[in-house]
């Protein structure tokens, strides 16, 4: 099976890529208004924190990171997918986000910081991931 080249030239390539939202994502907000919802204040997206986490609680010294699941390699249906084109490129991709994600959570702890991630595909119901997320913070409350 021969490689497929991009359908995209690579100035439409970088201007698709570009418009991939980091921040204030569907699913990132679906949970920050969950969240809210209970009781929880947090920050957003702390550049004095390794990663930028999409949510901060100082009280918790706790963060949450709302990952898609292609982006970073989630094993969902979804998060198993390979592009057929430029497979190897994709497959690189994500290795290296999913090894960046890793030296993150790494870089948080050493600064006495926890970290948890929500996958989009576990915001298909989002009072369930909500719930969960609230639950792990409050245990973070009880061991400080």
């Amino acid at each position: 099976m021969s490689a497929r080249t991009d359908v995209f030239s690579a100035e439409k390539r970088s201007e698709v890529m570009r418009a991939v939202k980091g921040a204030n994502t569907k699913p990132e907000l679906k949970l920050r208004k969950a969240l809210f919802a209970r009781g929880f204040r947090y920050r957003l997206h702390a550049r004095d924190l390794p990663g930028k986490p999409d949510l901060v609680f100082p009280r918790y010294r706790s963060v949450i990171f709302i990952n898609g699941c292609f982006w970073h390699g989630h094993d969902c249906a979804r998060g198993a997918r390979v592009p057929k084109s430029n497979r190897d490129y994709w497959l690189a991709k994500v290795a290296r986000n999913k090894a960046r994600d890793e030296d993150i959570v790494k870089a948080l702890a050493a600064l006495g910081w926890r970290a948890y991630i929500v996958w989009e595909c576990s915001l298909q119901n989002v009072d369930d991931a909500a719930d969960k997320a609230a639950r792990w913070l409050k245990r973070a409350e009880k061991t400080s």
